[in-house]
């Protein structure tokens, strides 16, 4: 089979691979979508890899059907036909933050990341042990599966890591490219009043669209203070941060309300602050890293209960033959997301 595999500095290949066969405890998952993520550019972007005897195939937000089950794979597990998503990270299996759904914080060995450092789903096939799989209901395409399988599902973790009932809240949403989109759509499901930040005017569209009642364009105010300005002074009981722009994160710290929460999504950022400038309002600032596996499945049942329009967050939808075409698109940032559909 073919797989993608970057080379660096905006470069890749696709190259042959032998097809996967399950292992004990493993599945073969034929992959119908395999989503682009933002994440994945950090690698794509970066100096040319050394000679690899191994080299990786990328992407880590599969959606398919389970093709094969390897031994001591039990049908309550795994069986072949299954719609499924993978979770994308896989630890011991034993521990206690494997067992409650979380294998990236592993407390026993490092973990693995498909994709990552394990071979990933840009490709027609791709074998993971069972434990990784949530099943994909028959309402959900295999595009909305891909899409839950890390940047959907990372919004939802990140709602859930404010850590209060969103209802009648106001959330600030900073960013809303794919993951920011997400956000702003399962927070108004969810009940909140969101007010979504960009610099792209067909973003803030698009997030007016799944349900944002106010909008604000950095480029043409103070976000800060124009939350504060549409909350009538107080400012946002919630923040999401999306984008890891710097001057992002400071204006999502500044746009606070009293008691006021925040939490940090977005990569490539840093975040700093004196705690004198924010003593006396009493803020918690959070991080959330994707979401768990028992929060993948909730993100899917909630989505697919509200019928949330979650294929409309995808512009682009490739073939892998079309690779270098998909990734040359998606590295400018300026249009929705995109999968690669087998």
């Amino acid at each position: 089979m073919l797989g993608l595999v970057f080379v660096g500095d905006r470069q890749l290949e696709l190259r042959e691979f032998a097809d996967p066969e399950p292992g004990p405890e493993e599945v073969v998952v034929a992959i119908k979508a395999s989503g682009l993520c933002g994440s994945d550019l950090h690698l794509y972007r970066s100096d040319p890899a050394a000679p690899a005897t191994q080299p990786l195939i990328r992407g880590h937000e599969p959606a398919g059907i389970v093709e094969a089950v390897g031994l001591g794979v039990s049908p309550q597990a795994a069986a072949v036909g299954d719609r499924v998503m993978v979770h994308h990270y896989s630890g011991c299996g034993r521990c206690n933050q494997c067992r409650s759904g979380w294998p990236q914080m592993c407390d026993v060995s490092n973990p693995r990341i498909y994709g990552v450092d394990q071979h990933g789903a840009h490709a027609s096939h791709m074998v993971v042990p069972a434990t990784t799989l949530v099943s994909l209901d028959d309402s959900l395409s295999f595009t909305a599966g891909a899409a839950i399988g890390c940047g959907t599902g990372t919004a939802w973790g990140g709602l859930d890591r404010l850590g209060g009932d969103l209802g009648g809240a106001t959330v600030a949403v900073f960013g809303q490219g794919p993951v920011g989109l997400s956000a702003t759509m399962l927070a108004t499901a969810r009940g909140a009043k969101v007010i979504a930040v960009d610099i792209s005017g067909d973003r803030l569209a698009t997030a007016r669209r799944f349900g944002a009642t106010e909008t604000v364009d950095p480029t043409e105010m103070d976000s800060a203070r124009a939350i504060q300005d549409l909350t009538g002074g107080k400012g946002a009981s919630f923040v999401l941060e999306t984008s890891g722009s710097v001057s992002a994160s400071t204006s999502a710290l500044e746009s606070l309300a009293k008691w006021g929460t925040a939490c940090m999504i977005g990569l490539g950022g840093s975040v700093s602050f004196s705690p004198d400038a924010y003593l006396r309002r009493q803020i918690t600032v959070r991080t959330s890293w994707s979401m768990s596996s028992v929060q993948q499945a909730e993100c899917a049942a909630f989505i697919s209960e509200n019928q949330l329009p979650v294929d409309e967050l995808f512009s682009h939808r490739w073939s892998l033959e079309d690779a270098t075409d998909a990734y040359t698109e998606f590295d400018r940032q300026t249009s929705g997301k995109a999968a690669f559909i087998f």
